[in-house]
This record gives C-alpha cells, sequence and structure tokens, in this order.
C-alpha cells in the first residue's frame, strides 16, 4: 500500500488579468519590491527562454520518485504551473520528455522542479517553460509516497498551493494571489524609475541626479566636484 496525502481540493486560478500583466514585468522588478528576500534560487531554465506564469499545482515527491507527479497530471487546470519539491535530489530525474507531453496535453503551463531532469534537448528545443536543480539519464522509481497541493519548499522558497509563478531567464519569483494588484503596480513604478535612470545615464553626464542622492544618503560624494 503507497502511503500518502492528498488534496483534493483544486488550487484556484489566478485572475486572467493579473496574470497577463505579469507576462509584461520582468523577475527583478518583482523581487526588489518583495523586499529582495523572496525567490527560487538554484534552478536552471532548461527551456527556449519562453516566459512563464502561471498558479502553483504543488507536488511533494519522495527523492527519486514521480508517481504523484503523474497523479498531479490527471488533475491540474490549464492555467497551472506544477511546482514539485524533490528535496534538491539529483541522482534520479523525476521529469523528462513523456511528462513534459503530458502537461502540454493537459493545459499545464510550466514544470519547476527541486530535483532533476532528462531529456533536456526535448525541452531545448520547446517553449514549454521547465526549470530544474539539475539533469541525469536516469529514470524514476513510481512507488511514492507523495503529497498534492501542500506548501513545498523548492530553492529555499515556500510556495503554497494557488500561489503565482512568475519566471524568465535571471530565475523565479513566486507570491500570494493577494499579493498581484500591488505588487504589479510596484513593479511597474520600478520599470518606469529605471527607465528615468537610464535616460540619465544615456546622457553621458559624470553627475547622476539618482546616484547623487544615494551616496548622500550613505554619507558619501562625488569623486569629482560638479556645478
Amino acid at each position: 500500500m503507497i502511503a500518502s496525502s492528498v488534496d483534493s481540493g483544486i488550487p484556484a486560478l489566478a485572475d486572467p488579468a493579473h496574470i497577463e500583466a505579469l507576462r509584461n514585468i520582468v523577475t527583478p522588478h518583482l523581487s526588489d519590491n518583495l523586499d529582495r528576500l523572496s525567490g527560487i534560487r538554484g534552478l536552471t531554465p532548461y527551456h527556449d527562454g519562453t516566459k512563464l506564469v502561471g498558479t502553483a499545482f504543488t507536488v511533494k515527491c519522495r527523492a527519486g520518485d514521480n508517481l504523484y507527479i503523474y497523479q498531479a497530471l490527471t488533475m491540474l487546470r490549464p492555467g497551472h504551473v506544477l511546482v514539485i519539491d524533490g528535496s534538491g535530489h539529483l541522482d534520479n530525474a523525476l521529469v523528462g520528455e513523456l511528462i513534459k507531453c503530458y502537461a502540454q496535453q493537459r493545459g499545464c503551463v510550466g514544470l519547476v522542479v527541486d530535483g532533476a531532469i532528462r531529456d533536456i534537448k526535448a525541452f531545448a528545443e520547446d517553449s514549454f517553460p521547465c526549470y530544474g536543480r539539475g539533469s541525469i539519464h536516469r529514470g524514476p522509481y513510481k512507488n511514492g509516497p507523495g503529497a498534492l497541493n501542500v506548501p513545498v519548499c523548492v530553492g529555499g522558497q515556500v510556495v503554497s498551493p494557488g500561489d503565482i509563478v512568475v519566471g524568465d531567464e535571471d530565475g523565479l519569483v513566486t507570491f500570494a494571489q493577494s499579493e498581484a494588484p500591488a505588487l504589479i503596480e510596484a513593479a511597474k513604478a520600478s520599470f518606469r524609475k529605471e527607465a528615468g535612470i537610464m535616460e540619465e545615464i544615456s546622457s553621458g553626464q559624470h553627475y547622476q541626479h539618482w546616484l547623487d542622492a544615494v551616496l548622500i544618503s550613505k554619507g558619501l560624494e562625488y569623486g569629482e566636484a560638479h556645478a
């Protein structure tokens, strides 16, 4: 008999308007407005760079065993991201091309795996987002135990079922759906602020208002006098 813990509740999908807005926001701007403390660390993108935005469907696996990933694939809804806590185990791959194809067929929008993957060429040649801690040719077992839709720890970040997941070339950020409206507006403000800084830098002037303010706040001054 397989020991298990399966929560039959399916995480509610995030507001489509928030998902759409987040497609145009880079993870550094989200991270900066989460006090630079949040975010998944240590995972590598294995796909072609397509952005990941979706709602977390969490899976906790026994190291090297993907039985409950397959269970999750029968339950998820289009728009979910499988967020898999594989304990960072790299001796056996938890997902490969078969799971990728099944996930795509089910409407899953991406995989986040704190463990190993395989068939990396299939991921590299596809736009289906996949982040993993590493890769290995050896396949998984299918014995369990496991748990679905429970808080998991992935790359040092606790992810709860229903959290929003955003991934790009810089990495992965997750946060509660309730934080999305304020976070989106704050990230847009960060974009506007940085655009202004970039414009000032591109002017070629030695003196930069934004940098002066930072130095003064730390009791420092420019290396050269300025008018």
